[in-house]
């Protein structure tokens, strides 16, 4: 039996989804449903905040969504800056949005992936085709969304 997950990495005002059947064998690869990014309209950022969680609890909710992964938050390795704080606060929205409708809504962050998947870094995994052509099947997956699947392929044992 599949399970629908999707995964959610915010990088400034955008949010990188993918949604996926994950299989109950960890040896069968992960179907991808949907690879979408979504931006945070212009304007007032309370009414785009809005927006962007609509958008997000209907999504979760209209697709049947079982799980939520969402990329945490990373210490900045320089002085923090705007832009990082902002991506806090779209992060705290699709986090917010997706709890509205889904009981299982959790953050991890990436160095927590490379201490506990596998044998390798990441961003190593992330640069290898051969591994995401083994572990992925359906629908086209962009290379700037592999860290979202990553966050299903990783959390799926």
């Amino acid at each position: 039996m599949s399970k629908r997950c999707v995964g959610f990495v915010v990088s400034g005002d955008s949010v990188t989804m993918v949604d996926a059947s994950i299989p109950a064998e960890v040896d069968e690869a992960v179907t991808i449903v949907a690879d979408d990014t979504w931006k945070l309209q212009k304007g007032e950022r309370a009414e785009a905040y809005r927006v962007l969680h609509q958008r997000c609890a209907d999504y979760v909710s209209e697709n049947h969504i079982e799980k939520v992964v969402i990329k945490a938050s990373a210490m900045p390795q320089s002085g923090g800056k705007l832009t990082l704080l902002q991506s806090a606060e779209v992060r705290g929205v699709i986090g917010a949005a997706s709890a509205s409708v889904c009981n299982d809504v959790q953050f991890l962050a990436k160095g927590v992936i490379s201490r506990t998947y596998g044998e390798r870094k990441v961003d190593e995994y992330l640069n290898d085709d051969a591994f995401w052509d083994e572990v992925t099947e359906g629908g086209k997956l962009r290379k700037t969304s592999r860290e979202a699947a990553m966050l299903l392929v990783a959390t799926r044992a």
